[in-house]
Formats: structure tokens, sequence, C-alpha cells
């Protein structure tokens, strides 16, 4: 928690060096077209679970220059699926550093790639007919962004794009060992929207 306070702060206190309207704030709701799960059982097959769902977030973030924004990304998501009669819940709560290389055209149209860092916490609670394990963890994620920023006025931007994400690993025990390890990623397209200021 003290890295993500840090990371905050650090693009909280960047728009004092900004021009007008180089600061912005908003939010961003993303579909999950592949949101995986990848439950791996010591000494079993692994066990594949993909949920398609939607996700909120919110964003503040500084543009430093005609080429090079940063932001700090905060989001929520999350999975609940069954299988092989074992009911599986994830809950998913990320906080990203971006940072964002774009090209605008015509002074409204900006096409953009972006790479962020950070971490997710991940809580999950699995339910099978022979044992029930509740586990949370705090991991490193990493996500690539393609998309396009369109400016609507000199004051609201919208922005629609794709990205995969790397969300983490959690370990799940039981009786005080290790019994699996899932793995979740997705790949996600999302809309967003916010508002510029200057400070």
């Amino acid at each position: 928690m003290k890295k993500i306070a840090f990371v905050l702060c650090g693009v909280l206190s960047l728009p004092a060096f900004a021009s007008e309207y180089d600061t912005y704030a908003g939010f961003r709701i993303h579909k999950n077209e592949n949101l995986a799960f990848k439950y791996d059982v010591r000494g079993n097959d692994d066990i594949n679970i993909r949920k398609d769902n939607f996700g909120i977030g919110a964003v503040v973030g500084n543009r430093l220059s005609d080429n090079v924004k940063i932001e700090f990304e905060t989001s929520y998501t999350g999975a609940q699926q069954n299988r092989y009669n074992t009911d599986f819940d994830f809950d998913i709560w990320s906080n990203m550093f971006n940072m964002y290389l774009f090209q605008e055209f015509s002074g409204a149209i900006a096409p953009y790639v972006g790479l962020g860092v950070g971490f997710a916490a991940i809580w999950s609670d699995i339910d099978a007919p022979t044992y029930r394990i509740s586990d949370s963890t705090f991991d490193l994620s990493y996500q690539i962004m393609f998309g396009v920023n369109f400016a609507l006025n000199d004051r609201i931007d919208f922005n629609l794009g794709v990205k995969y994400q790397y969300y983490g690993d959690i370990e799940h025990e039981s009786h005080g060992r290790e019994i699996a390890t899932t793995t979740a990623s997705g790949t996600e397209v999302y809309f967003g929207a916010v508002y510029k200021f200057g400070l």
C-alpha cells in the first residue's frame, strides 16, 4: 500500500508544472472479452475459467508534452463460475501507473499506445464438494493498451481502446500447505471519458 500511495502522490503532484487543461480526471468502463483464471491444482489437470463481464475504474493523469502523458488508474473486476461441481469466485482491485505515447491529428483525434505497471489485490473463494478455500494476495501487475482518444472540446475527451492485463498469481492453501495456484489475466475492451482542467 505504501508503494501505491507514493505513486498516487507523485501523479497528483505533477499538474503543478503543467500548462492549462493538461490535467484530467475521469472514469473508465471495461468489457472483459476474455477474463481468464488458470486454476493449477497440484498433481492434477488445470481448470481454465473464462468469463466475459464488466468492470469499472477511475483515472487521474497529466499531459507532459505533445506526445506523452502519464496516468494513475484504479479499477475493479471479477468473475464467478461453476466448473466440475466447484464454485469459483474471484475479485480483483488493480492500481496501475500508466504511460502513453500518442499523436494528435487535427487537434481532435489521437491514436495511442500505453504501458502500465502496478499492483493488484486478488481475492478468491473456491467451494468444492470436498473442500472450501478462501485466499487473498497482493501481486505485481502489468498491462499494454492501444486506442484512440477523441477531444469533444477543450474540456472533455472520450477514448476507446483494447488492452491485455496480467493481474497476478494467487496461491491457495489448505491445512497450512499450498494445494493450487491461480493465474489471472484478461483481454479487455474499454470506453472512458475525462474532464480536463488546469492547476
